[in-house]
């Protein structure tokens, strides 16, 4: 058996550092204190602004994270990079705008989903510091092959799902490579238990962990005596759908609960940071599984939907404590942003960046943390920018510098989903064990949208985005949009180039593979409704478009 002596170092080093604490004593406290506190990074899904107690929300219980606000920092205006998963992901694993790595969409099969293998991770970056890592939940940054996944970027363990959404009773999760199937635990607490055995593991080294809860995203699906206590409470104010979702966060929260009891169980909370936030807004509308229904619920002042970039589907909640070094009971309304997260994180290792590493975008933090005023974060430009497949510069667009926000609408056709053609590798995954596949041969694209005219908002005044200021304030409007389209041009140039390399990484890995058959591999998840094809006679390939099998091969 070949051994790599590089992964046991860190091992090693810990091993070594306890030697020197027992002899030591408070020299080899202070010494391990400035090689940086452990981290666990908690990410929620779809889990909007109002979907919290200590952010207003008057139905949902969820003293953990309550707790959590009172005992470090809460951010007002925290935004995520996208208000869509893959993407804003992106942006918390490497610290730079999603669109540079390659991710700038959900859609898996067309690898748009994908953090280009030349960007460095959370991971990466920690295991180079000589922390022991791990990712727990949701991937959903680059699937269907498999050096995109955790254990391959940096993670020593990855213990969840790779794909998009999954379901919370019938789960197969993957160990590193291998798969474990459902054992009547709700999945939820399975990250939960599993985070929680990772802190205990690894109680005598530093460790970072990435734990990236699905709830509340679809399916909704939780305990039904939680769900029972909602539907009770919800009487006249919520539906059913709702009354699931609200249950769905309180059982994440009481989990979240156990972990933070192993930490203090393992003497570790003061030397333990802890980050809470979201991915991006909740999506309101209709439920997608009582028909009939909405998700429609609190959400606070905001306007929009998770896709959008209106408040609701970027401001989310966040929150940090760290006993001992962050002051208690802070709120935050400087504005701060996803990209924010791992340079801060990783300064307190006091280590270089891993050989390779790009710039980060995001700014540290801490000080900020630290209740010590920074004026350049008051007055720094955060654009945004999401539409489906190739990214267009003024369609679901923004910029905000201090209170004022400028935003290009949603222009329709670049923000549809082709279902057809995305879907049946989303739903195979919700229930089935990853696999690999080539990618779709195309990513469609938008050459005849014009612009649109932007809109101009005062946050401070208006944080419902009701008020278009444009008009008042040409010259601000120009300063705005002149700083998003440079801040566009480089950072689109930069995805054209990632997204290349990801198509010509999955070209030379399929070169020599037998590739599987789709129309097996999606028998039973076509949306054959709607498409105006008969299920029993029409080839699934020559109906929905994207497949690799047909109408071209393979060069």
């Amino acid at each position: 058996m070949t051994i790599d002596r590089r992964a046991h170092a860190p091992f090693r080093l810990g091993v070594l550092l306890s030697c020197v604490y027992a002899l030591l004593g408070p020299f080899a406290q202070a010494a391990e204190t400035s090689a940086g506190p452990n981290v666990i990074f908690i990410v929620a899904d779809d889990l909007g602004y109002g979907d919290l107690r200590c952010f207003g929300n008057p139905y949902v219980d969820t003293p953990t994270l309550d707790k959590l606000a009172r005992d470090g920092v809460r951010f007002t205006d925290y935004y995520a990079a996208s208000p869509l998963c893959a993407p804003s992901r992106a942006a918390m694993l490497t610290g730079r705008f999603n669109h540079r790595t390659g991710a700038v969409d959900v859609s898996s099969n067309m690898g748009i989903d994908r953090i280009a293998l030349s960007e460095k991770t959370f991971g990466d970056y920690f295991r180079h510091a000589g922390y022991a890592t791990a990712l727990v939940g949701k991937w959903h940054s680059g699937l269907y092959s498999n050096e995109y996944l955790p254990h391959r970027r940096g993670f020593d363990l990855f213990y969840g799902f790779p794909n998009g959404g999954h379901d919370y009773w019938k789960w197969s999760l993957m160990r590193n490579g291998r798969n474990e199937t459902a054992d009547g635990r709700y999945m939820t607490d399975v990250f939960n238990d599993e985070a929680s055995a990772f802190v205990e593991k690894n109680r005598e080294r530093r460790f970072a962990l990435f734990l990236a809860h699905h709830a509340p995203h679809s399916p909704l699906q939780a305990p039904e005596a939680l769900v029972d206590k909602y539907v009770a409470r919800g009487k006249g104010k919520f539906n059913r759908s709702v009354a699931t979702i609200y249950a769905m966060i309180e059982a994440m929260d009481t989990g979240i609960g156990r972990l933070l009891a192993t930490v203090e169980a393992c003497g570790l909370r003061e030397k333990t940071i802890v980050v809470f936030t979201s991915d991006n807004g909740a999506i309101l509308g209709p439920s997608p599984d009582i028909p009939g229904e909405t998700t429609d619920r609190y959400h606070g002042s905001f306007r929009g939907n998770k896709d959008t970039v209106y408040e609701e589907g970027i401001r989310v909640p966040a929150i940090v404590v760290w006993p001992g070094r962050i002051p208690a009971g802070q709120t935050i309304k400087t504005p701060v942003h996803g990209c924010d997260w791992l340079p801060t994180l990783f300064a307190r290792t006091g280590q270089s960046a891993p050989p390779g590493a790009k710039p980060f975008d995001g700014a540290d933090i801490f000080d900020l943390m630290l209740g010590k005023a920074d004026g350049a974060l008051e007055t720094r430009a955060l654009p945004f920018q999401k539409n489906r497949y190739t990214p267009v510069p003024y369609s679901d667009a923004a910029i905000r510098r201090g209170p004022w926000k400028l935003f290009w609408p949603i222009v329709a056709e670049t923000c549809k989903k082709d279902n057809g053609r995305d879907s049946p590798s989303y739903l195979r995954g919700v229930v089935n064990p990853h696999w690999e596949m080539p990618l779709d041969p195309d990513v469609p694209t938008y050459p005849t949208v014009r612009s649109v005219t932007p809109q101009l908002f005062n946050l401070l005044e208006d944080p419902g985005e009701s008020t278009d200021l444009s008009l008042q304030h040409p010259e601000l409007v120009k300063e705005l949009a002149a700083r998003y389209d440079a801040w566009f041009t480089e950072v689109f140039a930069e995805w054209q180039g990632a997204n290349r390399e990801i198509r010509e990484h999955d070209a030379l890995y399929w070169k020599s593979r037998p590739v599987p058959d789709a129309r097996e591999l999606f028998r039973e998840f076509w949306r054959w409704k709607g498409s105006g094809a008969d299920p029993q006679k029409d080839d699934p390939l020559k109906v929905f478009r994207g497949y690799w099998s047909y109408p071209r091969e393979r060069s």
